[in-house]
């Protein structure tokens, strides 16, 4: 008898999580048009023996401002405004226009159109692959255009409820970068 009703709550809905969709996810994420965190971040690149490792601060203002601004090992900066993209370094600054860098900015259209929970702009971009429950989520973002491609060859979101705790990005050459993000204590 025991069997029966261990059997039972197996199968019952309350015992099982519901699985999340994309467009549930989506709606979830734009409910929040802005938002701050620390980042840590590891590089992996082929030809050194050592993760390059650092860390800062996340800024995103819906529907199109992202700041990364690294604090360590070196103070560097990168906005994202519009398609204008502005990286900081020490006193050397470039602007670049997104539309110029494809490659580029499929890369960095993947973490704001997340953010944003715009599903159109990054179904334009890749191809979405949802898998996990509302609790705990991996989106995996597979790039439909053969330049981007050539760079990314796969971007991997990990979230829990509305929230992104990590993003990886795997480049087409094998190199790869892992985030974890942190939301700021309140």
């Amino acid at each position: 008898m025991g069997t029966l009703v261990g059997l039972a709550l197996l199968a019952s809905p309350v015992a099982q999580a519901a699985p999340l969709s994309i467009a549930q996810l989506m709606t979830r994420l734009a409910k929040h048009p802005q938002g701050a965190a620390t980042f840590t971040e590891k590089k992996f690149i082929s030809i050194l023996d050592q993760p390059v490792e650092s860390s800062g601060e996340l800024l995103f203002i819906a529907p199109a401002r992202l700041e990364k601004r690294t604090l360590k090992p070196r103070p560097e900066t990168m906005v994202l405004d519009g398609d204008i993209l502005t990286l900081e370094r020490g006193r050397r600054k470039h602007v670049l226009q997104l539309k110029d860098y494809p490659e580029v900015a499929g890369m960095i259209e993947s973490i704001r159109a997340t953010l944003a929970g715009d599903r159109h702009a990054l179904e334009r971009v890749y191809h979405l692959t949802l898998s996990g429950e509302s609790e705990r989520w991996t989106l995996t973002l597979t790039p439909l255009d053969p330049r981007v491609g050539a760079v990314i060859a796969r971007i991997r979101m990990e979230g829990v409820k509305d929230t992104v705790r990590s993003v990886e990005i795997l480049q087409a050459d094998g190199d790869r970068s892992e985030m974890a993000i942190e939301q700021p204590a309140p």
